[in-house]
């Protein structure tokens, strides 16, 4: 079974939908690194120059984008790292990462819907004039359909696990929303965030001696920033 780099609670669906995102974006960027590099994927010949710093920037912007979604599933993601001048060790309050990928997530449905409506009102000239430069933009361009309805279910799932949302022991217990629970759930993560990034610690560094690769998908989080 495939190995995903995520905190020990985070259910596995989560966690594959959070690694997808990168994914998905990944094609668009290399459509556009194709196009900054001159070759024949559009009709008219790139102009090179300062579209060719926004092309290649939007590519990189893009991909950071979709990688930050990791850390809806990771430690960095609950507790900024030891590094980060000011704020390092600090916890991540709960809304303060779940604002910004809603609002993330609700602009991608925005760009999205604009995509749909230009295209069938035939707004814009087209960016190709043959069937395969038009298949290989489709191919490139179509898994971008998937970034917000991904980016919205890993949101929910971190809400749900940072806020216990839905974890309660049915009519007539207390369940887990009482101040003392939340407590205990708070330092309960707290040491499960500990451990793991002690772990990725141990395992970066074995990999480092014996040459090998991490066994993740991705970089642990110390290593990704």
């Amino acid at each position: 079974m495939m190995k995903l780099s995520a905190l020990p609670d985070v259910p596995r669906w989560a966690a594959l939908a959070a690694h997808a995102v990168p994914l998905v974006t990944l094609p668009s960027g290399l459509w556009r690194v194709a196009l900054a590099a001159g070759l024949p994927v559009a009709k008219d010949p790139f102009p090179g120059g300062w579209a060719t710093v926004y092309v290649l920037g939007l590519s990189v912007v893009s991909e950071c984008l979709a990688l930050l979604t990791l850390g809806l599933v990771r430690g960095w993601g609950e507790v900024v790292p030891a590094w980060v001048p000011l704020l390092g060790g600090r916890r991540v309050r709960t809304m303060a990462a779940v604002i910004p990928a809603s609002l993330g997530a609700a602009g991608l449905l925005g760009l999205m819907a604009w995509s749909f409506y230009a295209h069938f009102a035939g707004l814009g000239s087209g960016a190709t004039d043959n069937p395969v430069q038009e298949a290989i933009l489709v191919a490139c361009y179509l898994p971008l359909l998937a970034w917000a309805p991904l980016l919205i279910a890993v949101t929910v799932a971190y809400y749900r696990r940072r806020t216990g949302t839905g974890t309660g022991t049915g009519p007539g217990k207390k369940g887990l929303h009482t101040a003392e629970a939340k407590k205990r759930r708070a330092a309960a993560r707290k040491e499960k965030v500990k451990s793991y990034a002690a772990r990725r610690r141990l395992s970066s560094g074995a990999a480092a001696t014996d040459g090998g690769l991490d066994d993740g998908l991705f970089p642990a989080p110390d290593a990704l920033f």
